[in-house]
């Protein structure tokens, strides 16, 4: 069940990371900023490893990164990605 989660976890930082390459934004910036008296994430280091360039990419929509996020408790991360969305809208 961990190994599941974990698994998942993975995931939901990879569409993360690949949303936020496609839409010309630092994932780890951004994390920092939701979280910014957390240690490094080094699971998100390791899942960078496999973005692949914007250019490369399907296209991850908006909405999806939000719930994703929302899923697996990190609010505080899709409330940043949310002020983000809504900046590139203007």
């Amino acid at each position: 069940m961990i190994e599941s989660y974990q698994k998942d976890e993975r995931m939901m930082i990879l569409i993360f990371s690949q949303w936020c390459i496609n839409n010309g934004l630092d994932p780890e910036k951004l994390y920092v900023e939701a979280y910014p008296h957390q240690e490094k994430n080094n699971t998100m280091t390791e899942v960078l490893e496999l973005t692949v360039p914007a250019h490369e990419s399907e296209e991850i929509p908006d909405q999806t990164v939000l719930n994703v996020l929302q899923l697996f408790g990190n609010d505080d991360l899709a409330f940043v990605v949310q002020e983000y969305i809504e900046k590139q809208e203007k």
